[in-house]
């Protein structure tokens, strides 16, 4: 079982675990100013399309990398091991934005041996899927376990979301995208009545008896007309990839742009992000170029197409190896390759500095049980780890 106690503040969560699920201290003082560049030292390659890197919280050390076309890899000790943990290509549509996108363990996996998967599939139509399974050990996962949780239909093949993580209180998040084409012809990011567009929250631990999921009752549209439950917030394009800071419990979210910003949310129980009313900090302007912003949370950080054309949300440092980056938000663009570092303080922005720059399409960030950080190289199929500027 995992115990904890809850301390809730201006819409965000923080929480003290024990047992299995408890996490590494986060390192111990917030920078003030970023390094001048971090290296990221190769760790594994021959990976198909790898989109999402991971742990199980077992104390193993492990690392769980997911293949965009449907399988889901093991890194032991430094070695990709050659059997894979999951292997679902038969049943994912994968191309383009589509696939198994993410992977997101229990808390208590050690025990329960449970983890949960967010995938694109076609049959029936065009959907996503949010799945549970269970593995046989922490090495093989059971294969015809699979049990569909939530299916949401796509009304065109891009802008799937494709994120889900356990937040520190336990709760599943889902990161859907508005469902695809040019400024969101359907206004899915600002329609509560439907869950494209949101990020979502749902209990997947504690379900109600005879039900596939829980609805937490503090979500904050419990019981408005019109407006599906499950939605944290709203107003989101594609929200790619999101992550909560260990230290702090804040909500970071990377939401991908359409034409002219790519942004940086930091995101609050009930807040709306703007889309499709607005892009990055701007009206969107195939929709109206002279938008009311009233009600809108603005994003904390955006940047244009002359640095990047599609963000890849990262990671608050929270790792006791690298102490020049602790508290330091670290993200990166899939096109442009780059990753950059940015310090927020006292609800501000103090810095943004490029660190590093990968010879391929960024696809993702990672967290290892330690807190260390890596990137994902698409196309080449490697991972690679953040380390110290020189370090060999």
């Amino acid at each position: 079982m995992i115990r904890h106690r809850l301390v809730w503040a201006a819409g965000l969560v923080s929480i003290v675990l024990t047992g299995h699920a408890a996490a590494t201290a986060p390192c111990a003082q917030d920078v003030d100013r970023l390094p001048p560049a971090v290296t990221l030292h190769h760790v594994v390659d021959g990976l198909d399309m790898p989109v999402y890197l991971t742990h199980a919280s077992d104390g193993s050390g492990r690392l769980y990398v997911v293949e965009q076309p449907g399988v889901i890899r093991i890194i032991d000790n430094g070695r990709l091991l050659r059997e894979p943990f999951l292997d679902i290509r038969d049943r994912v549509k994968s191309g383009g934005e589509k696939g198994l996108l993410s992977v997101a363990f229990a808390p208590d996996f050690a025990e329960s041996k449970l983890f949960f998967v967010n995938y694109t599939a076609d049959a029936g139509g065009l959907h996503t899927r949010i799945a549970r399974y269970r593995a046989v050990s922490a090495l093989q996962a059971e294969q015809r376990s699979e049990v569909v949780l939530l299916r949401v239909d796509q009304p065109y093949g891009n802008h799937n979301g494709g994120q889900i993580q356990f937040g520190p209180d336990a709760m599943l998040y889902i990161g859907m995208g508005d469902g695809g084409w040019a400024n969101d012809p359907k206004r899915n990011g600002q329609d509560l009545g439907t869950l494209l567009g949101s990020l979502l929250r749902i209990d997947v631990l504690n379900p109600p008896s005879g039900r596939a999921y829980g609805i937490p009752q503090d979500n904050p549209f419990v019981g408005r007309s019109g407006a599906r439950a499950e939605a944290w917030a709203y107003g989101l394009r594609n929200p790619w990839r999101f992550s909560f800071d260990k230290g702090t419990g804040q909500l970071w979210l990377a939401d991908v742009g359409q034409n002219a910003q790519e942004e940086i949310d930091i995101v609050r129980k009930g807040g709306n992000y703007g889309w499709n009313i607005m892009e990055g900090e701007i009206c969107t302007p195939g929709v109206d170029r002279h938008c009311d912003k009233a009600g809108l949370d603005l994003p904390v950080w955006v940047y244009g197409r002359d640095q990047g054309k599609a963000v890849t949300g990262g990671y608050v440092y929270r790792g006791a190896q690298l102490s020049q980056l602790c508290g330091a938000y670290l993200f990166g663009d899939y096109v442009s390759g780059t990753v950059w570092g940015l310090i927020y303080r006292d609800g501000a922005v103090k810095e943004v500095r490029k660190l590093a720059e990968l010879d391929d399409s960024l696809s993702s960030f990672g967290e290892d049980e330690q807190l260390n950080l890596y990137v994902l190289a698409y196309g080449a199929g490697k991972v690679l780890r953040v380390a110290a500027d020189g370090e060999q």
